[in-house]
């Protein structure tokens, strides 16, 4: 069974995001240590809060290097709501440098009479990546479940995986490029779509880890 370290940074529950894992088939690691993020099959970024304080508690614990090496290195990466914002360079919310990993910056919803800031609730997704193996056995535009401020801009449209509309603004909801996936929604809290999404990133950690052997 594959194991998938959970990063641990004092930015939000963690025990969601684990219990969707164990649920899709993956035994989840929580953990802070850049040696067991290392050995693992792959790598879970969770996350809700501020930008500001999530870089400084990862950069405190020393782990900014070991998640850049395990993207370069080519491991399963998923980052989750602040997960994926964090990826960027950085943030309308804050002053702090974010990871610089994906360029580009994360910006705050501009303010429009008929939406609620922050955008909380169900919203459909428009995949752009189709073939996507994160979207697999899913139903064309699945609901999902969001609960934002803030949403990702990135500078190369083609990593782009899938959009929502919010109002009149159509936001990044995914990113994905090579092994790094991320989401601005919560798949452990959307049902039967989010676990079908968790399973799909669990399978492809089982065929990264079969091909890796």
């Amino acid at each position: 069974m594959a194991v998938i370290a959970v990063i641990d940074y004092d930015m939000g529950n963690l025990h969601s995001a684990c219990k969707g894992l164990e649920n899709a088939g993956a035994t989840p690691l929580v953990t802070d240590s850049s040696r067991e993020l290392e050995r693992a099959d792959a790598v879970v970024l969770p996350g809700v809060g501020s930008f500001d304080p999530a870089v400084q508690h990862l950069r405190s614990r020393h782990l900014e290097q070991p998640i850049k090496a395990a993207i370069a290195g080519g491991k399963p990466f998923l980052g989750i709501c602040l997960g994926l914002q964090i990826l960027f360079d950085s943030s309308e919310e804050g002053t702090e440098a974010g990871l610089g990993i994906i360029p580009g910056v994360v910006r705050r919803f501009r303010p429009e009479p008929e939406i609620t800031i922050p955008h909380m609730g169900w919203n459909q997704l428009d995949q752009s990546q189709v073939d996507h193996p994160l979207w697999q056995k899913l139903p064309s535009n699945p609901w999902v479940y969001f609960v934002h401020s803030y949403y990702v801009d990135p500078l190369d449209p083609k990593v782009r995986s899938a959009t929502i509309t919010h109002g009149t603004q159509t936001i990044t909801a995914a990113i994905a490029k090579d092994n790094l996936m991320a989401v601005q929604f919560h798949p452990e809290k959307s049902s039967i779509a989010g676990l079908q999404i968790l399973s799909n990133f669990v399978e492809l950690v089982h065929s990264h880890s079969a091909v890796s052997v």
